[in-house]
């Protein structure tokens, strides 16, 4: 086991803020967290577990352990009459690892393409985008139990899927609520991809795509190319400008309170959900308090998606915060909504 010290971790989080771990250890098996659980300095000490550090805000040196998740490979598991099971590392760069099932002819998560992170990440956040989430493609996974050092597997039951949420973003209470934040190391994860294949198209965006296109009936390489676009014409590429995509929930209202909002604000941006509450666009509400293209110090808001914060260069993560609860409390003065972010603070 090698341990790091004094990381710098601005190359670890899509956002550039700068940061260093006091100590990191780069996981690539069961065996490195088996070291570290044994290890007589570390085996005891908080930890802080670190995929591709792009739903994260670091608001200054990072003192738990960090375990740099660096688990690769990617192999078909099953391929039957009803579905196609495959399998990643959870170091596996998210959007690569999609790209691959169509290269092997395995169609079902193009919807979600250009999502930033790691595979690891994906059902800690319940990622989503254009109509598909990633437990509508979820099988299991196997995690790692950092107090205990036992592995386990859960299916998509036990991992407690919800709008951008999961197990993994909830700690155990002492009133016997069930959690895992803090405690688990997601090692691989195996996603079902359904026989035979349908595509997900309602979604705005994509419609817009078909009229505009006059492909009435894409494959899924299609779609894949079409979400490709949409995202790069709307979101900031981290490599370029540092951002942790969509900064904010859509936030979800009754019906009632949506026509209220309606009645004063009648463009406003909505879509009814099937279990009768209704999703706004945060993007919208943002926009509409005027903060797109504004910033606070050097974080500020994208000229192209008021969703997304970026870092305008040297933006710290007090910056960040400070911007993001400005833009809070616009919404909610304004709207009567509170926006709840999607990255952890650290």
């Amino acid at each position: 086991m090698i341990v790091e010290q004094n990381v710098p971790l601005q190359p670890h989080n899509s956002f550039g803020i700068v940061a260093k771990a006091r100590a990191l250890v780069r996981v690539r098996g069961e065996a490195d967290i088996q070291q570290v659980l044994r290890d007589r300095e570390y085996g005891t000490v908080p930890k802080f577990v670190l995929g591709g550090g792009s739903n994260i805000v670091l608001t200054g040196d990072v003192k738990p352990l960090v375990l740099k998740v660096e688990v690769m490979g990617r192999r078909l598991v099953d391929d039957g009459p009803k579905a196609v099971v495959l399998e990643a590392g959870a170091g596996e760069n998210w959007h690569e690892f999609v790209t691959w099932t169509l290269e092997q002819g395995h169609a079902g998560l193009e919807n979600l393409a250009l999502i930033p992170g790691t595979v690891g990440a994906s059902p800690v956040q319940n990622v989503g985008a254009y109509g598909v989430e990633l437990q509508d493609r979820f099988e299991s996974l196997d995690a790692i139990d950092l107090v205990t050092g036992k592995s386990f597997t859960l299916d998509a039951a036990q991992c407690a899927f919800g709008y951008r949420d999961s197990v993994f973003k909830h700690v155990a209470s002492k009133d016997g609520d069930f959690g895992l934040g803090g405690r688990a190391l997601i090692v691989r994860v195996r996603f079902r991809l359904p026989k035979p294949w349908k595509p997900v198209l309602g979604y705005v965006d994509l419609q817009r795509k078909i009229q505009e296109t006059g492909i009435r009936e894409p494959d899924a390489r299609q779609i894949y190319d079409w979400v490709c676009a949409v995202r790069g014409a709307k979101l900031p590429d981290p490599r370029i400008i540092g951002n942790a995509g969509s900064f904010f929930k859509n936030p979800t209202v009754t019906p009632e309170q949506c026509q209220d909002i309606i009645a004063r604000e009648p463009n406003i941006v909505h879509y009814p959900l099937p279990d009768g509450t209704v999703k706004l666009a945060a993007g919208w509400l943002i926009d509409a308090c005027g903060w797109k293209g504004k910033s606070v110090g050097n974080a500020g808001v994208y000229e192209k998606q008021a969703l997304v914060l970026v870092n305008r260069g040297g933006a710290t993560g007090g910056e960040v915060v400070t911007l993001a609860r400005a833009i809070q409390t616009s919404v909610y003065e304004r709207f009567g909504i509170r926006l709840e972010p999607e990255p952890v603070v650290v």
